[in-house]
C-alpha cells in the first residue's frame, strides 16, 4: 500500500555536501508546501543539482535530513521513492531501448501491474508526441526528445511529488506548452512539484512559490510575490546573488 501523503511535500533541514575543499550545499534549510508548484532558481554552481540530488536520494549528503511527506529519504528510500518522480539534469537512460522498453522497463523494474504499465506508457508517448518514436533506440533521440521520455517515466507511476531539474531544456515550443499543461494539472489534482530553472519568466509563469538558492545556501524563499517583493522575479534575483555587475561598456569594440 502506497504511504500517505502527510506533511510538506518535501523538506530539508541541515542539509551540507562538500567536495574536496569546496563545500557546493552549506547547511540548507528547505520547505516545499505539499500541494505546490515551486521553483529554485540559482546561479550557475549554486548547488541546485547537488541540492536536488541529496533530496531525492541520488546523492548521500555529508550531514542533514531530506524528507518526504514525512519520510526520511536516507533512512526509508523505499517509502519515500514510492511517492516521487525525477527528471535530473543529464539523465542516464539505457540506450538499447525504444521508448516503449523504457518506460515498461521503468514500470516493471517498480512493480506495477503490466497491464497499467501498457496503458500508462501508450497514453503518455502519445501526450508528449513521442508516438512516432516509440520503436527507436532511446540512442537516436534527440535532446528534447530525451526530456520528455524522461519526464514520462518520472510520471507513469503516478507519483505525489516530482522534482524536475531544467524540465524544458531543448524541448520544441509545442512540447513546452504540452508539458506546462500536464504539470499545471498534475498540481492542480493535489500533486507537488519542485521545478528547477534558469528561465525566470518560466518560473513566474508557473510556480506559486520560490526558493533562491546562492553559494549553496537559501538566500530567499517564500510565496513568488513574498520573493519577488515588488519587482519581477529576475530583478529580485540580481538583486540578491548579482551583485555588482560586470561593464559591458568594456566590450565597446562589438559595436559596429
Amino acid at each position: 500500500m502506497r504511504s500517505p501523503t502527510t506533511g510538506p511535500g518535501l523538506r530539508l533541514t541541515g542539509l551540507t555536501k562538500t567536495f574536496g575543499c569546496n563545500r557546493v550545499v552549506d547547511r540548507i534549510e528547505l520547505e516545499v508546501p505539499n500541494g505546490s508548484f515551486f521553483g529554485l532558481v540559482g546561479p550557475n554552481g549554486a548547488g541546485k543539482t547537488t541540492t536536488l540530488s541529496m533530496a531525492v536520494g541520488l546523492l548521500r549528503p555529508d550531514s542533514g535530513r531530506a524528507e518526504i511527506f514525512g519520510i526520511d529519504v536516507w533512512a526509508d528510500p523505499a517509502r519515500a521513492k514510492d511517492l516521487i518522480g525525477v527528471l535530473p539534469d543529464g539523465l542516464a537512460m539505457p540506450e538499447r531501448l525504444t521508448g516503449r522498453e523504457l518506460l515498461r522497463f521503468t514500470g516493471l523494474l517498480r512493480g506495477m501491474d503490466r497491464a497499467d504499465v501498457e496503458r500508462r506508457a501508450g497514453e503518455l508517448l502519445e501526450t508528449l508526441g513521442l508516438q512516432t518514436a516509440e520503436r527507436t533506440l532511446v540512442m537516436e533521440y534527440s535532446t528534447g526528445m530525451r526530456k520528455k521520455i524522461g519526464l514520462a517515466s518520472a510520471l507513469l507511476h503516478a507519483p505525489r511529488l516530482l522534482v524536475l531539474d531544467e524540465p524544458l531544456e531543448a524541448v520544441d515550443p509545442v512540447s513546452a506548452a504540452t508539458i506546462k499543461e500536464i504539470l499545471k494539472r498534475f498540481v492542480g489534482g493535489g500533486g507537488t512539484v519542485v521545478l528547477s530553472s534558469h528561465v525566470m519568466a518560466l518560473v513566474e509563469q508557473l510556480c506559486d512559490h520560490v526558493a533562491v538558492i546562492d553559494s549553496g545556501r537559501v538566500a530567499a524563499a517564500g510565496s513568488l510575490p513574498e520573493v519577488r517583493a515588488g519587482l519581477s522575479l529576475e530583478e529580485r534575483f540580481v538583486s540578491l546573488v548579482g551583485g555588482q555587475l560586470p561593464r559591458v561598456e568594456e566590450l565597446a569594440w562589438l559595436a559596429s
